[in-house]
């Protein structure tokens, strides 16, 4: 069960730090200047004087009377756009702009072309209305944007040049990283590059310079050229976040990375946003005892944030530190519940304080865990399999299908009915009920005839069911759907090797299986097994001792025994079915093996 919880927590992980991506990505430059970090916080508590906020300067509307011409031109234009003629209506709204000089008519031949899907015609109105409202960000972004999409960028470098000479002094360093953002979205990147050095050259002395310089040389591959661009902007600014976290990023390498933003946290503890992407990046690199101090540090900042309370719930669990585990997990439920305008989805902190409650034997725990999961909720489905599966080791399969049903009935997605007409029939198959079973999967491959996820489940029951013909057309319709499925391959070579049937065909079927997968340890145990019942007993023993390495699951482990125990290594034969034993001492294909050979362990 422990490693059941790791391997969900290892699922979680990221997740868990997801809600911090966009902190973490502030080295793309990607989130806002730092004056919108939360590092605000710390900031203000070093007492600094507060930066007057800096109003955009607004452009003057043109002194036009609203004529009856005008007024016509207008209506007339609007009328024939909801009728679907674009073009009439762009010209005539362009044609108006240009007669009145009015960014607002301008901005709605714009919006009518880019309706319309009409790059060029929408380029043509936004640089009219750049024209005519020169200090309009939203001018300025819609007039970007659609140059991005052209084979030359050249025409915007006077209107950025102009731009950031016009810029107040406080606002000229967040418009160049925002000019960056944009630039680096064309389609001819080094051009791009080259008109954000010719701009930002006169303003060598500002960070942000340096910070969009460096963005703009990682972007087209010149790493040298970044990190000293990144060096530079920490020489004039040290305690900056972003630039230490642009620094990281353009680093040379992980362990450089690390050791840039550690250093910058033991000089600069309360910053927050450099703390956050470090932590993440622990996680990345798999280092969760460091990952799970760092975000210590965050709650002791807020112990109400909701992100890092679960980021801690899950990197407890990893570590297998399940009461600390469950204490975070609880605190984080609270937190949603006081915030009900947050639409985080609790469902996953709900599946592993289930699996929690389950690690110490308490079900009823766990099923009231999940009876907190809400209908419509994007885990709704998962919580319910998780359900289902609990309710059947408690062996009450009729109420863990009861539990499947009610979730088809709330679902409309096909995705997600598939997933849980799947997990029906798992449990079912577990619980040895193999024809209901198959009545199930009938009934679901009416609705979806060409899945090949329900056709080999069903043949794998109708194998159960020793109605060969039907599984092995079931199979064979599935290498008709999916000729790369190597699974359809293998499970019918070895049905036929297990039987001891068509062992040529079968050793043909599998090792294509081989060819198209070949370290997946379950095939290369049919492959060993159809070797022996050829009378191959010595490349049998190799192929199923190199699926054991591969992977020790109990049947690779039986079929590996009685081909050592067969060759007249019994003592080996013994210890290999011993370990097995110790996994899954019920274990049919293992308890019919040993009964068969008369082996006593």
């Amino acid at each position: 069960m422990k490693k059941t919880i790791a391997l969900l927590t290892s699922s979680l992980l990221l997740s868990a730090c997801a809600s911090f991506q966009q902190s973490g990505d502030k080295a793309n430059a990607q989130a806002a200047p730092e004056q919108k970090s939360a590092s605000a916080k710390a900031a203000n508590n070093r007492k600094k004087t507060p930066k007057a906020k800096v109003q955009p300067q607004e452009d003057a509307l043109p002194a036009v009377e609203l004529s009856e011409d005008i007024l016509y031109k207008v209506l007339t234009a609007e009328i024939a756009f909801q009728r679907g003629q674009w073009q009439s209506a762009y010209v005539t709204i362009l044609s108006a702009a240009q007669q009145t000089r009015d960014p607002r008519l301008a901005k709605r031949a714009a919006e009518m072309a880019v309706i319309a899907r009409q790059p060029s015609e929408a380029l043509v109105a936004v640089r009219l209305w750049t024209e005519l409202a020169p200090h309009s960000d939203e001018a300025l972004q819609n007039y970007l944007g659609l140059i991005m999409l052209s084979d030359s960028v050249d025409e915007i470098e006077p209107l950025l040049t102009q731009r950031l000479a016009d810029a107040a002094p406080q606002a000229r360093g967040p418009m160049i990283l925002q000019v960056q953002r944009l630039l680096v979205r064309a389609k001819d990147k080094q051009a791009s590059f080259a008109i954000l050095q010719k701009i930002t050259q006169p303003y060598g002395d500002l960070m942000e310079t340096h910070l969009a310089l460096a963005q703009g040389a990682f972007s087209v591959g010149d790493s040298d050229y970044a990190q000293r661009e990144a060096r530079a902007a920490l020489k004039i600014k040290p305690d900056s976040e972003l630039a230490v976290l642009t620094a990281a990023q353009v680093a040379s390498d992980n362990k450089d990375a690390t050791k840039l933003v550690s250093d910058f946290l033991r000089k600069y503890p309360d910053s927050r946003e450099v703390r956050i992407a470090y932590a993440r990046s622990l996680v990345e690199q798999k280092n969760y005892k460091d990952a799970r101090t760092q975000f210590e540090a965050l709650l002791k900042e807020d112990g109400e944030d909701a992100t890092t309370l679960f980021a801690l719930g899950v990197l407890s669990a990893q570590t297998n530190q399940l009461k600390d585990a469950e204490n975070y997990l609880q605190r984080y439920l609270k937190v949603l519940a006081a915030q009900p305008e947050d639409d985080r989805d609790p469902s996953q902190a709900l599946l592993l304080l289930s699996r929690i409650a389950e690690e110490r034997k308490d079900m009823d725990a766990a099923l009231r865990y999940l009876d907190q999961a809400e209908p419509g909720t994007d885990g709704y489905v998962n919580v319910q399999v998780r359900r289902a599966q609990l309710l059947a080791r408690k062996a009450d399969i009729d109420g863990a299908r009861k539990a499947l049903e009610d979730a088809q009935s709330e679902s409309s997605n096909d995705g997600e009915q598939l997933q849980l007409i799947q997990a029906e029939s798992m449990l079912l198959r577990d619980a040895n009920r193999q024809q209901e079973a198959a009545d199930v999967l009938k009934d679901a491959l009416e609705r979806f005839p060409n899945n090949t996820d329900l056709l080999y489940d069903y043949a794998m029951v109708l194998d159960k069911l020793g109605k060969y013909d039907q599984m092995e057309a079931s199979l064979r319709r599935v290498m008709k759907l999916a000729p790369g499925n190597q699974q359809a391959y293998n499970a019918l070579g070895y049905s036929l090797a297990d039987r001891n049937v068509r062992l040529p065909e079968a050793l043909e079927l599998i090792q294509k299986a081989a060819d198209m997968a070949p370290d997946d340890a379950f095939i290369a145990d049919s492959l060993g097994w159809v070797q022996f019942r050829m009378g191959q007993v010595e490349q049998a023993e190799t192929q199923l001792r190199r699926a054991y390495t591969l992977r020790d699951d109990v049947e690779i482990g039986v079929h590996l025994g009685e081909v050592l125990w067969t060759r007249g290594k019994q003592d080996e034969a013994r210890a290999v079915w011993r370990e097995v034993t110790l996994k899954d001492p019920a274990n049919e294909l293992l308890k019919s093996t040993l009964t068969r050979l008369n082996v006593k362990l």
